[in-house]
């Protein structure tokens, strides 16, 4: 049986409510949960009757109360009433969803609700138990799950609780595969994206999505339309492909519009989400939150991982992890200890690096030949340090400059003892040094990324963007809707430009070409990529 699409929908008034549940229906969701904390208050059961009967769509009713992370605050009994009076109607829900900590509040509920479920008629709603957790995974979710199951009158288990990373829904994943019955197992927050998205590989018997983000009753709830629009929700099999983008953050990230697009395009069975993996305190925290889960990931088949795109802060750590897993490496990647793609087939997994090939063919065509060119680099991070070895292999002097000069240092020290050496040059130094005669500068630090902490901070400052040469070209790996602040300064100043998306365009047609084993459609990526920053 196919998962289902649920739209929550917390009522305020009933008017308001049928709207919103009309518009579910018609973005082709399959049910709607009037969540009804807010609206019922103990008197009027009548109106709760009405508002389900009228409903467009089939619905869960659920009543929430606060001490399960919901909004009613009133009588237990009166909550348990409803219920009752919601199952001998005339025209019941589909479901009712009874929190499985009701149970122990009130003694005797499932006795009651038995009796209410096993009156005469066809058309008794069924019993969704839930466990919840906003805050992390439960420490005796076991004991829950066993005790949920012990319950008759439930005919469907949920569980949702927010996820501390990217792992725990392997555990809903797991949950899901030993069901005795429908089940719902999702993950909340940011890390949990992926158990919302995937409900149809695994056998969910449905996921929750909202009509708006404003919308959203839960962390991480995705919209009906990113499920049907973006991931293609309803033809995820359990044979789907998965790839994804690991970063932190990801969130703003352009590669699931593009890359879900161009498997549409190519009619591949495959899905590419955003998956969160977060930064540490230090680069060995990075690269140690990065292998856990990267391995754990790995070592689920179910998943049938094929693919990801790695950003920042873990290209360095990929390579570093390839060599650790002894894992196949292209020679950039190998050079320069920084990787952005991992690809994953039945003989082996391969890390490659299509940012360095990318960003030189994006000076190629702003008639920017490396060799013999003097380039500034501007930040030593993993972006910086692949483009700056890849622009010193291909020739160039490059200055790379850094916050601080002993990271650049250290990669110039590391190009010196790559075998061969590059036949340009890396010259060390601070931002506060970058001579103001290199044919290009080239922004590879976070600022001016609109999900960073600078989004409006550029590496060099407008009074040294108005001394440089009428034909200097100013390069920005990152990309955002409108200029970036550097270049917004190159424009004012009448200087050459090269954005992010220029760059982020010729990246993914290459990652594309690696996991497909075929051309990439370089004209939809482009056309997707520009209309979504637009947007």
């Amino acid at each position: 049986m196919p998962s289902l699409i649920a739209v929550p929908i917390m009522v305020a008034d009933a008017d308001s409510a049928l709207a919103d549940a009309n518009l579910a229906r018609d973005h082709g969701a399959d049910l709607v949960e009037l969540r009804l904390d807010e609206f019922f208050d103990g008197d009027n059961a009548p109106e709760v009757l009405d508002l389900v009967e009228h409903t467009p769509l089939p619905c869960i009713a659920t009543c929430r109360p606060t001490w399960e992370g919901g909004q009613y605050a009133g009588d237990e009994d009166a909550r348990i009433n409803l219920f009752e009076r919601l199952i001998a109607g005339e025209s019941p829900p589909r479901h009712i969803d009874i929190e499985l900590a009701a149970f122990d509040r009130t003694p005797n509920l499932a006795s009651r609700l038995g009796d209410a479920l096993a009156a005469p008629g066809d058309r008794a709603p069924s019993l969704i138990v839930s466990i919840h957790d906003f805050d992390a995974r439960p420490p005796d979710l076991t004991r829950r799950l066993l005790k949920a199951r012990e319950l008759k009158i439930a005919r469907v288990i949920k569980v949702a609780h927010r996820a501390r990373s990217l792992r725990d829904n392997l555990e809903m994943f797991d949950l899901l595969a030993t069901r005795d019955r429908p089940m719902i197992a999702l993950a909340m927050g940011e890390f949990g994206l992926i158990s919302r998205v995937l409900a149809p590989k695994f056998g969910g018997y449905l996921t929750f999505a909202s009509l708006r983000e404003s919308s959203t009753t839960a962390p991480g709830q995705p919209t009906v339309r990113e499920l049907f629009d973006l991931y293609r929700f309803n033809s995820i099999t359990p044979e789907t492909s998965l790839y994804g983008v690991v970063g932190w953050p990801v969130a703003h990230s352009l590669s699931p519009h593009v890359h879900n697009a161009a498997f549409e395009h190519a009619g591949l069975d495959a899905v590419y989400l955003p998956l969160p993996i977060a930064a540490g305190g230090n680069a060995q925290d990075s690269f140690t939150s990065l292998k856990a889960t990267l391995l754990e990931l790995l070592g689920t088949p179910s998943l049938h991982l094929r693919g990801l795109s790695v950003t920042l802060p873990h290209k360095e750590g990929l390579v570093a992890l390839a060599r650790e897993q002894d894992w196949r490496m292209d020679s950039c990647a190998a050079r320069v200890a920084s990787a952005n793609t991992l690809t994953v087939r039945p003989d082996a997994v391969t890390v490659t690096n299509t940012d360095a090939p990318a960003a030189i063919a994006c000076l190629q065509d702003a008639a920017i030949d490396p060799a013999g060119s003097r380039i500034a680099v501007l930040g030593a991070g993993g972006v910086g340090r692949a483009l700056a070895i890849a622009l010193a292999d291909a020739g160039a002097k490059v200055f790379l400059a850094n916050r601080t000069a002993e990271r650049a240092q250290a990669v110039a020290d590391h190009a010196a003892r790559l075998d061969p050496p590059p036949t340009g040059s890396i010259e060390p130094m601070t931002i506060t040094d970058v001579p103001t005669d290199a044919h290009a500068y080239i922004n590879a630090t976070p600022l001016g990324m609109p999900s960073g902490k600078n989004p409006e901070d550029s590496p060099l400052a407008d009074r040294f963007i108005q001394r440089l040469h009428p034909g200097t070209v100013l390069f920005d790996t990152v990309y955002r809707k409108g200029p970036t602040p550097m270049l917004k300064a190159a424009h004012d100043a009448g200087l050459r430009a090269i954005t992010g998306l220029d760059m982020f365009i010729r990246q993914a047609a290459a990652q594309l070409e690696g996991w497909t084993q075929r051309p990439a459609p370089t004209g939809l990526i482009e056309q997707l990529a520009r209309a979504r920053l637009e947007d």
